[in-house]
């Protein structure tokens, strides 16, 4: 559910005095636990480090962040990956053919100085007897 259009956007009290009177280029990076504060427009050009549970997550506010939260650019969980040991042999022969096919593809062309002549032949001499 939304915010009452009557009540406005929340934005954190302390947040704002924290960026009131500061250029967004001088100001550094300003932390802050307030994930659920909306962006407004006098935020856009701070970098705020949002906390995710963990750690402070530098978020570079731009224009279309506008009207968003905070929270929402600095996620709380880390997704590592589906999978596991199948999927990771997979990923492997998969890194095996992208190699091998870059190797044949450099070893097909020739340097430039030399004409091309197919593998294995002998070079063309002329003796006479």
């Amino acid at each position: 559910m939304t915010r009452s259009l009557k009540k406005g956007p929340y934005v954190d009290a302390k947040l704002l005095k924290k960026i009131s009177g500061q250029k967004p280029a001088s100001a550094g990076v300003i932390k802050t636990w307030a994930r659920r504060s909306q962006i407004n427009p006098e935020m856009v050009g701070f970098t705020f480090g949002v906390h995710n549970g963990k750690d402070h997550l530098e978020v570079l506010v731009s224009e279309e962040m506008v009207g968003h939260r905070l929270g929402e650019f600095s996620p709380t969980r880390k997704f590592v990956r589906h999978g596991g040991k199948m999927q990771k042999e997979l990923e492997q022969k998969k890194k095996e053919a992208e190699i091998a096919a870059a190797k044949t593809a450099t070893a097909g062309a020739a340097p430039a100085g030399q004409a091309s002549s197919p593998a294995g032949a002998a070079p063309a001499t002329s003796k006479t007897k």
